[in-house]
């Protein structure tokens, strides 16, 4: 026999809607949000004058070299910064998830929150008092806030993992390294693979982000010429990003698929 919707179920979604046109409202009056500087001719030909600088690119063979080495130096801080990232989340996931004891289950998570709680930015910033301007600092601040997230994944993961290999590897009387070589890790492996290259993919495009900071890359290319307002150079930059960004992201989704795949 067939249910009538109830007035309480046909209300509930105006009612959600009621309230997010509410917020939005109060968020456009709360931030005073003036539209109007934007909209004004003054503003939309000042943003004409800007835009019209970025063309045409700087295509000179000196620059473009530099570019490529930007290019080259972005891709190595966003791969060693996820390779480390991923070694120290491996080292804090396995007490994280349990599988050490209840004891070190608590500090782990405390260190896994307090990594990814604090940004990539604010990472970099520290890092570049630390260790000076140049990838280093961006290398070890990627690798600060990422190896938090996936530390925190990677524990996720090996909970909720199925417990029959581990539980009969133990029983056999294997040592609890053994049990997680060949019990736990091949089961949740394609998993792991998945998340690290998702990360990899952000962590490119915040490598661009972390150079405006000092910290190598393309990211301090773009932040010189636009502080030097070259914005023809700064546009030849930005293609190099979008080109990177676009290339790995295609070569992630299908090596996630490759991997999703397998694991099914």
């Amino acid at each position: 026999m067939s249910r009538r919707p109830s007035a309480v179920t046909g209300v509930a979604p105006w009612l959600v809607l009621g309230f997010m046109a509410t917020a939005v409202a109060a968020s456009f009056w709360y931030l005073a949000l003036d539209l109007s500087g934007i909209l004004s001719r003054e503003g939309l030909d000042q943003m004409v004058r800007f835009a019209g600088g970025f063309f045409p690119p700087e295509l000179s063979p000196g620059f473009l070299r530099q570019v490529g080495w930007g290019t080259l130096e972005t891709l190595a801080i966003s791969a060693v910064g996820t390779l480390l990232a991923v070694l120290v989340g491996i080292a804090l996931a396995v007490p994280g998830a349990g599988r050490v004891g209840r004891w070190a289950r608590l500090p782990s998570r405390l260190v896994l929150n307090v990594l990814r709680s604090i940004p990539e930015v604010v990472w970099a910033a520290l890092m570049v008092l630390a260790a000076g301007l140049g990838p280093f600092a961006g290398t070890l601040a990627l690798a600060s806030h990422t190896a938090g997230v996936l530390g925190r994944l990677f524990a996720e993961a090996l909970e909720n993992a199925p417990s029959e290999p581990t539980d009969a590897l133990r029983h056999a009387g294997a040592s609890p390294i053994v049990t997680f070589c060949y019990g736990s890790l091949p089961v949740v492996m394609p998993q792991l693979l998945s998340y690290t290259l998702y990360r990899w993919e952000n962590n490119i495009r915040m490598a661009t982000v972390l150079g405006v900071v000092g910290a190598g890359g393309l990211g301090q290319m773009l932040f010189v010429s636009l502080s030097l307002f070259k914005q023809d150079e700064a546009a030849t930059v930005l293609i190099a990003m979008l080109l990177i960004v676009g290339v790995v992201d295609a070569l992630s989704a299908v090596l996630r698929r490759v991997l999703s795949r397998s694991g099914t």
